[in-house]
């Protein structure tokens, strides 16, 4: 979690100067995040070295264009002389008329009227989102300043404001000689083409026209560029999706903390010994972060002050879901880290073709532009996003089912659950979510199709690629905003019948202590006495504990009934109960103890057992929903995740069927009732905006 941090932390600092200084060398996925989402504006190093790289770079170009040779080129300016790619067979002398060729057969993408107007309906959008734009805009800039593009600086760091917002393509790169079609667009813009559209202003101000009235609204001259070839928009798109996917590993690993805190799990499976003697590097991390989460959780069990019971009934160990968390992560984790080292190195790296050799004095042609780097992280990225959004599913349905849930009601219904189905739906969106997500996870890069005359047989679709990784980053989040409403329930829950069955303990007391009097023949404040009833209440009090988690799916009254009838047994061994009238023997000791209750009396006892369990139970609960304390029982982590959802989200512990709005039903203890929908959308909208990163990764305390 340290290097998700220090990328947060990173992108916090951009976000707060609101600049960013681009030299060629040193852009980071955070900068790109802060520049694409965050407003934050790039600006170019002005140092004399930067400079005179470029220049030096220009210089070197002009003297091979001056002698006569014959230079292949899609991306150089002040000018080429051969075609392109397949075409590349061909000469001419009219550079000018070359470079409008080249932007003439790129710019052929489909954007429609609705992608200008905003105006939406059947049709899908078709154009790239802002952000992505802006990012794409950047790394451009980055990588044609290295001076070895052969072009002076250019004016697309000035006219990247959030307010300023170009349509170009979604669609139409494969990624072969870089992404064609929407830098081809970009180019466009600046060139001043009216036939591309630029949007200046947000809401109702806003303008739309062509880019040659774009510019002279914005004081910028047009500019022949060198804009089309490189891989800025798929990079741009891929660092987007990795930021994401980091960001939502975290989220994944607090879920996994605060799954086993709904559940009241044995954590002994993020013991450091069991990492350490499987150092798989991801695998240590996880089991560190989840350990840092839950420091200080009253909830779990076998880390810490809190020991594993090793005679407890029931499950040995928590089932896989949750038990190996650690090992699950593991790889996601590593090849995270891979993903991020491989679009990092892209950011800063020169794509175009050919590249200028100013030391070598020499021009070279390659194949910069392949962005299979950018593919291989981009696939990365969105395969563990499949794994996660797997952990997360199978962590979430196993809290809401009440046969796998260690006691919690079904579908985690705070009410009766006869009439009250609560996160049934959720528990069907998870699923849906999930199967999107795993049909996203199959590879691209396995449908490459041959262009361009064959020219591109081989070609990345890391554009493509990178589109449907952040369609998973959108599902996953999905998922995570779901699961940090069914965990804060599941807490809530946990929570409310810990507290519950605490505070029954003296009112049963006094219940049993009423009629134990009456079956004792001898002084009840005798020594022999209280140790009597300390010994039977023991036995009552654990018969009314385990009963209640076992009827977790029955309604309030016939839960408390089914506790009552539990002690039954316990009490009929301990008093004989028969027809007859108590009556007293004596024991080896010399004491005397019951042998005998009346029928009736044991049923009156029964009863007013099961109205103690059921009064206590109503006064307790909506007590809880009025001022639930579950906080304090949690670990350092898992505490600010749930504050987060119920503090500074609003977002309630949902009380059951009272919480669904009607006409003229809207308003509950003075805050709105929602629909569960309503809720979880709050959340995703946190999830995807950064707030919840800010939260959990703004000194976050780990350790064990």
């Amino acid at each position: 979690m340290e290097r998700t941090k220090a990328i947060w932390a990173r992108m916090d600092r951009y976000r707060k100067l609101q600049e960013i200084v681009i030299n060629g060398q040193t852009l980071d996925i955070a900068g790109v995040v802060a520049v694409s989402r965050f407003g934050c504006k790039p600006a170019i190093d002005k140092s004399p070295e930067l400079g005179g790289a470029m220049n030096d770079s220009i210089a070197t170009l002009n003297k091979y264009l001056s002698d006569g040779s014959y230079l292949y080129a899609i991306d150089l300016t002040p000018g080429v002389n051969t075609g392109f790619g397949g075409s590349a067979d061909v000469r001419t002398t009219d550079l000018h008329g070359l470079q409008v060729a080249l932007m003439q057969h790129t710019q052929s993408a489909i954007i429609v009227s609705s992608d200008i107007t905003g105006d939406h309906d059947e049709l899908r959008h078709h154009t790239l989102p802002r952000a992505w734009v802006r990012g794409s805009m950047m790394v451009r800039a980055n990588t044609n300043i290295r001076g070895h593009s052969a072009m002076r600086p250019l004016p697309l760091c000035s006219s990247s404001a959030p307010t300023v917002l170009r349509l170009f393509p979604l669609r139409g790169s494969i990624s072969a000689s870089g992404d064609l079609m929407p830098l081809s667009y970009i180019a466009g813009s600046v060139m001043g083409n009216p036939d591309i559209k630029v949007q200046i202003g947000q809401g109702a101000g806003r303008q739309i026209m062509g880019a040659d009235k774009a510019l002279q609204k914005l004081g910028i001259t047009p500019e022949g560029l060198s804009l089309i070839n490189g891989t800025a928009p798929s990079a741009a798109v891929a660092s987007l999706a990795i930021y994401d996917a980091n960001n939502l590993c975290v989220i994944g690993q607090l879920l996994a903390a605060m799954t086993a805190e709904g559940l009241a799990a044995n954590v002994e499976w993020a013991h450091p010994f069991i990492a350490d003697v499987r150092p798989h590097g991801g695998q240590i991390e996880a089991a560190h972060n989840i350990r840092g989460f839950l420091k200080g959780s009253q909830l779990t069990t076998g880390l810490g002050a809190r020991a594993k019971d090793r005679f407890l009934v029931g499950i040995a160990q928590e089932r896989y879901a949750l038990r190996s968390s650690p090992q699950w992560l593991a790889p996601v984790l590593e090849d995270l880290q891979l993903a991020l080292r491989q679009v990092e190195t892209e950011l800063n790296s020169t794509s175009d073709n050919p590249v200028v050799n100013v030391a070598q004095d020499d021009v070279h042609c390659g194949a910069n532009f392949q962005a299979a780097s950018v593919t291989a992280a981009a696939e990365k990225t969105r395969f563990c996003l499949q794994m996660l959004g797997k952990l997360i599913f199978s962590q979430t349905t196993e809290l809401i089912n009440n046969t796998l849930n260690n006691g919690l009601p079904p579908n985690l219904a705070a009410d009766d659950p006869s009439l009250s189905f609560c996160l049934k739906g959720v528990d069907a969106n998870m699923a849906a979510y999930q199967s999107e997500l795993a049909f996203l996870a199959n590879p691209v890069s396995s449908h490459v199709q041959s262009a361009e005359m064959h020219n591109q047989s081989i070609n990345s679709l890391a554009l493509l690629t990178s589109r449907y990784t952040m369609q998973a980053v959108e599902m996953v989040s999905l998922m995570a905003a779901a699961a940090l409403y069914v965990t804060c329930q599941a807490i809530d829950l946990r929570v409310l019948h810990i507290t519950f069955l605490e505070t029954l303990r003296p009112a049963l007391a006094e219940t049993l202590s009423r009629y134990h009097r009456h079956a004792w023949t001898t002084d009840s404040t005798s020594s022999s006495s209280s140790s009597s009833f300390s010994s039977l209440f023991l036995a009552v009090w654990k018969a009314v504990c385990d009963r209640w988690y076992e009827t977790a799916c029955l309604d309030a009254a016939e839960r408390a009934a089914e506790a009552a009838t539990a002690t039954v047994p316990v009490l009929a061994d301990y008093y004989g109960a028969t027809t007859t009238t108590a009556t007293t023997t004596t024991k080896g000791d010399g004491s005397a103890a019951p042998t005998t209750m009346n029928l009736s009396t044991l049923r009156d006892l029964r009863e007013a057992i099961g109205q103690t369990v059921y009064r206590g139970y109503i006064q307790h609960r909506e007590a809880f929903f009025r001022a639930p304390g579950s906080a304090q029982y949690l670990g350092d982590g898992t505490r600010r995740g749930y504050q987060f959802v119920r503090d500074t989200l609003g977002v309630p512990f949902h009380r059951g069927i009272e919480e669904q709005p009607g006409p003229s039903d809207t308003e509950m203890d003075r805050r709105p009732k929602k629909i569960i929908g309503t809720w979880l959308s709050i959340i995703y909208e946190a999830v995807r905006d950064g707030r919840l990163d800010d939260c959990i990764l703004n000194d976050t305390e780990e350790g064990d």
